[in-house]
């Protein structure tokens, strides 16, 4: 095993200003402490050699994400993790991370200082100070639902989204839909980059309509189902699709309160199976992400990394779960006073009836 004698020697500095680097003194440069570091890893330096009767460690990083409940959507993906990794003999910890302790330390020293052979990394988002660090860290890390270009030491896992959103639109399309709507979170995460330009990718493939103008994104829910709601339904869309389960079920419960029922006048299809999502009114229609199967795939790729094979990506097939939020589509009637916003406002009538509910 490495000491600091070796690393100083590769490095041709002396062994304090190894320590001191390592040890985050105050008086050596940014430049240099990340040059010591990266030499560190690189040659499997432990800064506490690990006792041949003491289990390994590993972490699973959390930001923005839940994971301490049965009903929390991290839940599963934590425990798919630990019933692999604990029987193989890792101890393995959840850490709670933010910005500001990004900000503190970087991804390797943090990672050296607690003796972690590798982190499983979830709900980070694209401007998180460690994003920019994983592309050139050496300790091993697997992304939940992020991308790293071109780091060997990095993978990504999660579902196909492309192929989940092309499942949600193939759907509705069977069942009638054309003006299909999308909404989505804020573009700072990759995974709801990802889905927005797979619902303009999907639409084509299917040879229907897509446009800016009927769709919207937010990092706010409220601003999604206040601003950009309205907007869909005033442009006749009879189906949406939104990019998580959340987002879908403020959508159905705020067209619920202007009247419109889903999925009679209108079909919601939300993102992920989050737990509640069997339980909304009506149940809301999905695509599953299995999260149980995530966390194994997370301990797979960094086994993989921490054993030197390089995985880029894992992804899960995606799998639609139909239930009574999507329905067949409705025609529309001539335009008459609406209560989204006062005003000239079209309304989706059964088809086959007229606008006085008289068969046609």
């Amino acid at each position: 095993m490495p000491t600091i004698i070796d690393i100083a020697a590769k490095l041709g500095v002396s062994k304090g200003t190894v320590s001191k680097a390592l040890n985050n003194s105050s008086d050596i440069s940014e430049t240099l402490r990340k040059k010591v570091v990266e030499t560190a890893v690189e040659m499997g330096y432990e800064k506490n050699r690990v006792r041949r009767d003491r289990a390994q460690k590993l972490c699973i990083i959390v930001e923005n994400m839940s994971c301490k409940n049965e009903s929390d959507f991290g839940y599963e993906i934590v425990m798919g993790f630990k019933k692999l990794a604990l029987p193989a003999g890792w101890d393995v910890d959840i850490v709670e991370m933010t910005k500001e302790d990004q900000l503190a330390v970087s991804y390797d020293m943090f990672m050296m200082q607690n003796e972690y052979k590798g982190a499983f990394i979830l709900g980070f988002a694209l401007m998180d100070p460690w994003m920019e660090e994983l592309k050139t860290s050496r300790t091993p890390a697997v992304l939940y639902d992020n991308y790293i270009l071109e780091n060997p030491a990095v993978s990504y896992i999660g579902i196909n989204n492309e192929e989940g959103v092309n499942l949600a639109v193939s759907y509705l399309k069977d069942l009638g839909h054309t003006r299909i709507g999308y909404l989505g979170g804020a573009m700072e995460s990759y995974v709801m980059r990802t889905r927005y330009y797979a619902y303009f990718r999907s639409m084509e493939y299917h040879g229907l309509p897509a446009a800016e103008d009927l769709t919207g994104y937010s990092y706010h829910i409220s601003e999604c189902t206040q601003k950009y709601l309205p907007v869909l339904l005033k442009k006749k869309v009879t189906a949406i699709l939104c990019c998580h389960d959340a987002l879908a079920h403020a959508v159905l419960n705020h067209c619920l309160e202007l009247g419109c029922r889903v999925p009679g006048d209108i079909s919601i299809i939300g993102f992920d199976d989050a737990p509640f999502s069997a339980y909304t009114t009506p149940p809301l229609t999905t695509v599953r992400q299995d999260r149980g199967a995530l966390g194994r795939c997370g301990y797979y790729a960094l086994s993989s990394l921490l054993n030197h094979t390089s995985i880029s990506s894992l992804l899960l097939r995606a799998e639609l779960i139909k239930r009574q939020s999507a329905g067949p589509v409705r025609t529309w009637e001539l335009p008459q006073k609406s209560i989204l916003t006062g005003t000239d406002a079209a309304r989706p009538v059964s088809a086959g009836r007229t606008a006085a509910g008289t068969s046609q």
